[in-house]
């Protein structure tokens, strides 16, 4: 049986797990720092660590949980990795430059039940989420391949955008984002980090409940419940009313600004009446709401969705500033290499299937 990651575990928890077997909790944190300030990669590489708590660890932890599988870099400096995990899953990861510095894009699951009908992350369907170990994991990998290079770079933001609906592995979801907090860690702070939600009403809730002060962005990407449900199933569960009492209860929780994320399809969602009717639904949260309007990156299996024009884009976002919404238009990266979320898997697990001739 495959040992569980160390990743997993938040301080505090690891610090109690030591306890109950022995050790003194305060011998949990030179662990912690050879996880997140050294980074190492093996347990001997632990030289602050005393021998028997080093062996107690390596009997019941793993370091090693994540395999780089393939790896695309763009022109642009964006790093996709497909990554495979120790049941055989693949997952993407993403390294994204900045001005403000450097992002990673974790993955929380393995595949997508939520079934929007433009995205490639939802080709295949769920099989299971991943641990918290796992989406940490992802950080670290990403951290290790920059150390590599040699030029002292820190991952400094997180983005929860990956393959999978994170508010669907809200728990494991919650220990990660505590570890990657963490000052005697990665220390990222909550202001660096934005998980991405299709709308999960109850969960949305929930996390505002925890006051994490994370930044929270919506996946909406229609301005009624017709259109919002021919391309996103989940809001024949959950339609936009539902969604926004939330985000109304989320709000007044956090007193936190939240971002509606909107991908423009050419003729479906980016015409002037659409721009027109979701400034009327952003209405009196003008002050708390930013819309970023998101270009799409074409995927094979969903041919009928085609990037909008420039000018629509353009036009649509001058539209939302004349009704004095805050609107932002996303930029794009790794546009030279498989750039749809889900994108890379999606094809290497194609080829994997496909007989050889």
């Amino acid at each position: 049986m495959n040992k569980p990651s160390i990743y997993g575990m938040t301080l505090e928890q690891l610090g109690l797990w030591l306890e109950e077997r022995g050790h003194k909790k305060s011998r949990a944190l030179p662990v912690w720092e050879a996880l997140y300030r050294e980074r190492v990669s093996g347990f001997e590489e632990m030289d602050g660590v005393r021998p028997e708590c080093l062996e107690l660890l390596k009997e019941h932890f793993s370091l090693q949980t994540l395999e780089e599988h393939t790896r695309q870099e763009s022109s642009d400096g964006t790093v996709k990795f497909l990554l495979r995990l120790e049941d055989g899953n693949l997952i993407e990861t993403v390294l994204m430059r900045h001005k403000f510095g450097l992002s990673v894009c974790v993955t929380t699951q393995v595949g997508c039940n939520i079934g929007c009908s433009f995205c490639a992350s939802g080709l295949l369907k769920k099989s299971r989420d991943l641990t918290s170990g796992e989406i940490t994991g992802q950080i670290l990998k990403v951290q290790r391949y920059l150390d590599a290079a040699g030029e002292g770079e820190l991952v400094s933001h997180i983005v929860v955008m990956g393959i999978g609906e994170p508010f669907d592995n809200f728990t494991h979801l919650i220990s990660f984002l505590r570890t990657v907090m963490d000052a005697k860690g990665l220390a990222i702070g909550p202001r660096h980090i934005t998980v991405s939600t299709s709308g999960l009403a109850d969960k949305i809730r929930e996390f505002a409940d925890l006051n994490l002060r994370v930044n929270l962005a919506v996946s909406l990407h229609a301005p009624n419940n017709d259109l919002r449900t021919s391309i996103m199933k989940i809001n024949k569960a959950i339609p936009i009313e539902k969604l926004m009492q939330a985000i109304d209860y989320y709000l007044e929780k956090t007193n936190q600004r939240i971002t509606l994320e909107y991908i423009l399809l050419r003729g479906i969602n980016d015409q002037r009446e659409h721009a027109l009717e979701l400034a009327e639904l952003v209405g009196d949260r003008r002050p708390y709401v930013n819309v970023n309007l998101i270009p799409y990156n074409p995927v094979d299996e969903h041919s009928h969705y085609q990037r909008s024009e420039q000018d629509s884009v353009l036009g649509f976002y001058d539209m939302l500033k004349k009704q004095n919404v805050s609107c932002s238009i996303r930029l794009e990266h790794g546009t030279d290499i498989d750039a749809a979320c889900g994108q890379l898997r999606s094809k290497q697990i194609k080829r994997e299937k496909t007989p050889a001739v």
